[in-house]
Order: structure tokens, then C-alpha cells, then sequence
């Protein structure tokens, strides 16, 4: 009797530790790295844990913004101890106020190591961008929402 008191006073505190990292996680915007090279700028934000169906990336008023609506997987023969990791996560970098980009032929691609790549050519200025999932040497790509409107979710 004590001994599952005490194991179930112990699981409401760890869900209740869990549920606080995540939103502490949750509220801390992705890490982002921005280069630059003669042709494109290249932001490189850490998006572990996530697909490229996950992925929303829009460029709007010279800024790259990321968000990613990531899920748990369900472990058989598991139970969740501690909910800790986020799973709706934001980031954004804006680029130098002089740089003049073509958002119109930039693309983001998730790599396999867990970074989403935006790469942002310089030239005229436009809104749409596509991603690309890295997928064992394989490519696919998908639509990501224009600057301005906001596209509807598959599946």
C-alpha cells in the first residue's frame, strides 16, 4: 500500500518536472546558426526528432522563420515516466538589413543529423521557399506556406 503511494506520488511529480521542461523548451526559441557565402545566405536551426511533414518555413520582412510541430512516438510495452522533450518549437533569424535575397529560389532541407538548412540566394526579393527532407542520400520535397498566407496541413 505504501510502497504504491509512494510510486504514484513519484509519477505525478515526474510528469509534473516533464511537463515544465517541455514548456520551458517550448518557449526557448531554436537554436540558429546564419552564414553567409558570395551567392546565399545559410541558417542552420537544430530540429532533432522531426520530419519534414513537421516542418513550416516562411520568409517575411528579410526574416527566416521556423516551426516545428513534432510528435511522440508510442514505444510498446512502455509508459511515460517524463513527458520532458517540447514538441512545438519556433526559431527565426533576420538577415543583414542590407541583404538583398531571392526567398523565391530558396530551400530548407532536414538533414539526417538533425539541422534544418534554409538556404536564402541573394538577389531579387520574393516570398516562397520549398523543403526537402534527407532521406539516405534520397530528396523529397515539400510545399511550404507563401509569405502572408497560411497552408493547410496534410494528413
Amino acid at each position: 500500500m505504501i510502497r504504491e503511494l509512494g510510486r504514484s506520488i513519484g509519477n505525478a511529480v515526474m510528469e509534473t518536472v516533464g511537463r515544465a521542461a517541455s514548456t520551458v523548451q517550448e518557449r526557448r526559441p531554436l537554436p540558429v546558426d546564419l552564414l553567409e557565402s558570395e551567392d546565399a545566405y545559410l541558417a542552420v536551426f537544430d530540429a532533432p526528432g522531426t520530419t519534414s511533414s513537421d516542418v513550416q518555413v516562411r520568409f517575411e520582412a528579410n526574416t527566416v522563420e521556423v516551426r516545428i510541430d513534432r510528435f511522440r512516438d508510442f514505444h510498446e510495452g512502455y509508459e511515460m515516466l517524463l513527458p520532458g522533450r517540447g514538441l512545438a518549437l519556433d526559431g527565426q533569424i533576420t538577415l543583414p538589413t542590407d541583404a538583398d535575397v531571392d526567398p523565391k529560389e530558396a530551400n530548407a532541407t532536414l538533414r539526417q543529423n538533425g539541422t534544418l538548412e534554409v538556404r536564402v540566394p541573394k538577389g531579387d526579393t520574393a516570398s516562397e521557399m520549398s523543403v526537402t527532407e534527407e532521406v539516405d542520400a534520397e530528396e523529397t520535397t515539400t510545399e511550404v506556406e507563401p509569405e502572408g498566407e497560411t497552408a493547410a496541413e496534410d494528413g
